[in-house]
């Protein structure tokens, strides 16, 4: 077991959360507040790296989706980026591949 952790940085584009660890179901909660926390503006483009994550769970498909929430309904972008090949097999699985954006690993 991974603990989780989330690093913020500010782009010129908006913002970018690093998601490094295991995304479970004891974890998913942090990366969702953390979300909520941010002030995402219309234009704007939201980056979940996911570069360092090294497991997920169906509710970090949950926390991805409610992130996906959030930024539509400011009207910015996100993009799912560095996705390792087992967390995109079940995005595809699940046809998620047709909803986010993603750039893998």
């Amino acid at each position: 077991m991974t603990l989780l952790n989330i690093t913020e940085r500010i782009t010129a584009t908006g913002c970018v959360l690093e998601v490094a660890g295991d995304l479970d179901h004891a974890r998913a909660g942090a990366l969702r507040q953390r979300v909520e926390s941010l002030t995402l503006l219309a234009g704007q483009r939201l980056v979940i790296d996911l570069t360092g994550l090294t497991f997920c769970d169906s509710s970090g498909i949950t926390a991805f989706l409610a992130a996906r929430q959030q930024a539509m309904a400011a009207g910015a972008d996100i993009v799912l980026s560095g996705v390792p090949d087992n967390t995109l097999r079940v995005l595809t699985l699940v046809g998620l591949d047709q909803v986010f954006t993603i750039n893998p690993a």
